[in-house]
């Protein structure tokens, strides 16, 4: 079942989303060379506790951090170490979420770690835009498989394949809840869209095939050719008109 958030849950969601959004966009001057993922992941911690908030993914199903670092092939749940340092040329995906007065944002974007290969800007500016091709149909009376095609289209127009496995999913109270939102599929099948629905719409696109592995510590999420991996996520409200952007930090 689809919930519907009223106004006032809505606003809840708003305030989380500001603080998800800052976080992602401070992390666009933060990621560089030398730095470790578990220091992304403590500033991303610091910052959702010091607007007196909870970071929704710590403890999560068991995950231990508050944020999912994932570096290159890594799809997605890359989990957070001192020893993992990033090195000129890496991509680097951050996915976070914050709880605010029991309501979750979650998002996620991908940097580049200093100068990147052409093909993996390449890749990093699909994915983005993929997502922003899913959200024209991110709208009253759209079905929601309308979405899926829409982001897989423009992913695929470009070259690149779309992850199976993983999906984008509902959000309010609780991280993952209805509907399931692949990132493929035909068009015009699904629940029609209605205002106060709230999705985590997050295309993860790979260069390579879309065949995944989870790694022997039973999170991280890999590339089954070794191909590099971006993710582009956003928390996303259906609107009379245009949806709305919790998460966007801009």
């Amino acid at each position: 079942m689809i919930i519907i958030k009223s106004d006032q849950e809505i606003d809840l969601m708003r305030e989380s989303g500001k603080v998800t959004g800052f976080i992602l966009k401070e992390l666009e001057n933060i990621v560089r060379p030398g730095i470790s993922t578990a220091d992304i992941d403590a500033f991303v911690e610091k910052t959702i506790r010091s607007h007196g908030m909870i970071p929704t993914f710590l403890g999560y199903g068991g995950f231990p951090a508050s944020a999912c670092v994932s570096i290159n092939e890594e799809v997605v749940h890359g989990i957070p170490d001192k020893n993992r340092i990033l090195k000129e040329g890496d991509i680097v995906s951050v996915d976070v979420g914050s709880t605010h007065k029991g309501y979750v944002s979650d998002a996620a974007r991908t940097y580049p770690v200093g100068q990147v290969s052409e093909e993996a800007t390449r890749l990093m500016e699909a994915t983005k835009a993929s997502f922003f091709a899913g959200i024209e149909y991110c709208r009253v009376g759209c079905r929601l498989s309308d979405i899926s095609h829409g982001v897989q289209e423009s992913a695929e127009g470009e070259g690149f394949s779309v992850i199976r496995d993983f999906v984008g999913h509902g959000v309010g109270q609780n991280m993952h809840e209805d509907p399931q939102i692949p990132n493929f599929g035909k068009p015009g099948r699904g629940p029609r869209l209605a205002k106060g629905m709230v999705f985590a719409i997050e295309p993860m696109i790979c260069e390579g095939g879309y065949e995944v592995r989870t790694l022997d510590n039973d999170w991280t999420v890999v590339t089954l050719d070794g191909k590099l991996s971006a993710h582009y996520e956003n928390t996303v409200v259906i609107t009379d008109g245009e949806p709305e952007l919790l998460t966007l930090g801009e």
